[in-house]
């Protein structure tokens, strides 16, 4: 018998999968990870990534209420400008270093110079500091009522990073990516265009609430995740059945069918919120600079051929004139209720009153998201019929994320149109959706500037009358489609395909790889 243990215990010494089993995720992602800082980029992949390894300070459950994550307590003043934070017990850096408030602070400064809902916030802040290691206070100029759902924003949250990396100036890219969240990156294992991989944080310490949203317990139940780069959708879905990946986390529509015929596949729709399409302006540069060539857009543009094109199914998409969601709290199709009809005639008037002179149009085509595939095509051709020569140049996604963010010229390498999606629950209210934020060099890419625009954004946020907050939303409706900052071009939703031995999955606006368990193969 002591010989037989003898030989046990070397075993598991030279072959460790029999001392303890590893359990793998394998999860082909929506597109590839080439850029991994959440702050210089709004990507989804990005975003996806950055809840992976870092832990945020509130986050929105699967009611969209919010919920603390790592703080514990907070108080406010009488008069609503003095905020007090605590954070909780147990929180450490995949580094062994605690979380303090010094690094929040420095994660919270960086954050505010680019997400719009920051900036909004940060012009009201006086002062933001930390207190002790556990204890940061802000300070407000003046109150408002966004302090907390600016820091459980869904995308563009606050992630909380060591001070030396949030010191990084907004406008670079961090070096670093060590989180506190229950996943640690292998960046020794990262091969853009393979794979990303992620394993288990043996340091984190999970909030004894159940997961739900992006709030409450964050367990991980597998060892390692896999995000495998398969841009070949039939691929995907030949290596899912075959038991080879476990969740395709965007498969195509039209596979759909294919995907329920296979008892061992179920599509899960974790995403109840779905996602709006977006057609983005660069307003630097001609012949968008004007706002009557934009507006020509708004006519000419339908959003029934877009979602033909790339959803094909109408149980999966809705043609909506609502800029912030049909179904959402402040839906009004005030000031699009003629728009979107692909009335070419009035686009055209539209483009003379704007003087377009046949100036080429840069349309950047990504390739590699079935999402967005045939986005561009489409546009192409309704454009062209309005009167517009567009010069579509095709990339891949990363390349199109980091081409976006040029304002150069586009002759010089930069841009006209770009196409992209963006989440339902990011899309609810003014506030979040930060496609109408007009704040001229600090607004999202594309770049608008409009000081009425700012002017009832920051209304907005400092009403806490409902009746009046929907008033300002129809004023705001108005004004962008006298001076548009984009189109938006309708909903749709999507499901996870998931292998049946993987259970867990959490309803949420955002993947997430935690309270997920397998079994099996």
């Amino acid at each position: 018998m002591k010989s037989l243990v003898r030989i046990l215990a070397v075993l598991a010494i030279s072959l460790p999968g029999l001392a303890t089993a590893q359990t793998t995720l394998r999860v082909v992602a929506h597109s590839d990870l080439k850029i991994l800082d959440p702050i210089w980029t709004t990507a989804f992949i990005v975003r996806n990534h950055a809840y992976m390894i870092y832990d945020t300070l509130f986050a929105l459950d699967d009611k969209l209420q919010i919920k603390p994550q790592m703080v514990e307590t907070w108080t406010t003043s009488a008069d609503k400008l003095t905020w007090t934070f605590t954070l909780r017990d147990g929180l450490e850096f995949h580094d062994g270093q605690p979380v303090t408030t010094d690094d929040v602070v420095a994660s919270l400064n960086r954050w505010a110079v680019r997400d719009s809902l920051g900036q909004i916030l940060w012009a009201k802040v006086a002062e933001v500091k930390a207190i002790d290691p556990k204890t940061f206070r802000i300070v407000l100029k003046s109150p408002t009522g966004v302090v907390l759902q600016a820091l459980a924003k869904p995308s563009g949250n606050p992630f909380i990073m060591p001070r030396r990396i949030a010191e990084t100036p907004a406008s670079e890219q961090i070096k670093e990516f060590v989180g506190s969240g229950p996943f640690i990156f292998k960046r020794d294992e990262w091969k853009p265009g393979d794979k990303t991989v992620y394993v288990k944080n043996p340091r984190y310490k999970p909030r004894s609430e159940p997961a739900g949203g992006l709030a409450g317990g964050k367990i991980a139940k597998v060892d390692r995740v896999e995000w495998l780069a398969m841009p070949d959708q039939q691929t995907a879905v030949n290596a899912l059945a075959a038991g080879e990946v476990d969740i395709i986390e965007a498969p195509q529509h039209d596979l759909y069918p294919i995907l329920k015929k296979d008892r061992n596949i179920s599509l899960v729709t974790t995403n109840k919120w779905g996602n709006q399409y977006i057609f983005r302006f660069n307003q630097l540069h001609r012949p968008f600079d004007n706002p009557k060539v934009r507006q020509a857009m708004l006519h000419a543009l339908n959003q029934k051929d877009f979602l033909d094109a790339v959803i094909g199914d109408p149980e999966y998409y809705l043609v909506c004139k609502a800029m912030f969601m049909c179904g959402g709290p402040y839906e009004t199709t005030v000031g699009f209720a003629d728009k979107y009809e692909s009335n070419f005639t009035k686009a055209k008037e539209l483009l003379k009153e704007g003087g377009y002179d046949g100036t080429p149009v840069v349309l950047m085509h990504s390739t590699d998201l079935y999402v967005l595939t045939n986005m561009a095509p489409v546009a192409k051709s309704l454009m062209e019929k309005a009167g517009l020569k567009v010069d579509m140049q095709s990339m891949d996604w990363q390349t199109l994320v980091s081409r976006r963010a040029k304002r150069e010229p586009p002759a010089q390498g930069g841009w006209n149109v770009l196409i992209t999606s963006t989440s339902g629950a990011d899309s609810l209210d003014p506030l979040t959706y930060s496609f109408i934020g007009a704040t001229c060099d600090k607004a999202w890419f594309g770049w608008p500037c409009d000081a009425e625009i700012t002017k009832l954004r920051d209304a907005f946020a400092d009403e806490t009358d409902e009746a009046k907050r929907k008033e300002i939303v129809e004023k705001l409706q108005l004004r962008a489609a006298e001076n548009p900052t984009h189109a938006f071009l309708g909903q749709y939703n999507n499901a996870m395909a998931i292998r049946k031995n993987v259970t867990g999955s959490v309803v949420s606006p955002v993947p997430v790889f935690w309270n997920i368990e397998k079994t099996g193969r």
